[in-house]
């Protein structure tokens, strides 16, 4: 796997703009973005996706910063997920061969905070073997469901467990194209 040398980023934001909630404009968190240093700023789509470049290489030391920025300019006590170019590219590059697309199964992407990206996690989940899959990988879980049967899976019922608010999902398609972005950022 190739080592990159810029410092691209992306800031994977908790319940932005969801169910009209939390609604911020992805035009003024780049703006915000930009106001904390960061260059080559890029948002995807607006749900709280947010490529960046920094002169910071500490993912956690990024967190820290942009939920400090979140608190002040929206008011938004969230937690965020930051993952660097190279871990972005073991996260893809890691996916699942079983995920097809097939359109019977919904594939998500569910990215770990520090405080609980560990294997362990997955002593921690009660998953139906017969409807929904769960992997583990660094820095995050590869979770998948067959639709028909979305309403009866564990893995929908974490959000009101503790551990839920050190994790952020997106689906496999948005995962991919965030990877492609920060790619491009990269190259400039």
């Amino acid at each position: 796997m190739r080592k990159y040398t810029s410092n691209v980023f992306v800031a994977l934001l908790r319940g932005v703009n969801v169910g009209g909630n939390n609604m911020i404009s992805m035009s003024s968190l780049k703006k915000s973005f930009e106001t904390m240093g960061f260059t080559d700023v890029v948002t995807y789509i607006n749900s709280g996706n947010i490529i960046f470049k920094s002169k910071e290489a500490d993912a956690r030391k990024l967190e820290k910063k942009i939920e400090k920025v979140l608190v002040r300019d929206y008011k938004l006590d969230s937690k965020v997920v930051v993952r660097s170019l190279s871990e972005m590219e073991h996260i893809v590059k890691s996916l699942p061969q079983t995920w097809t697309g097939d359109s019977r199964w919904r594939y998500n992407v569910i990215f770990l905070r520090h405080t609980i990206d560990s294997e362990k996690i997955l002593a921690e989940l009660e998953v139906k073997k017969d409807i929904e899959e769960v992997e583990y990988c660094p820095g995050a879980l590869f979770w998948s469901a067959q639709v028909s049967e979305l309403t009866r899976t564990n893995m929908l019922k974490l959000s009101s467990r503790k551990m839920y608010q050190d994790m952020t999902i997106r689906n496999v398609n948005t995962t991919r194209k965030l990877y492609e972005l920060m790619k491009k950022v990269e190259k400039g």
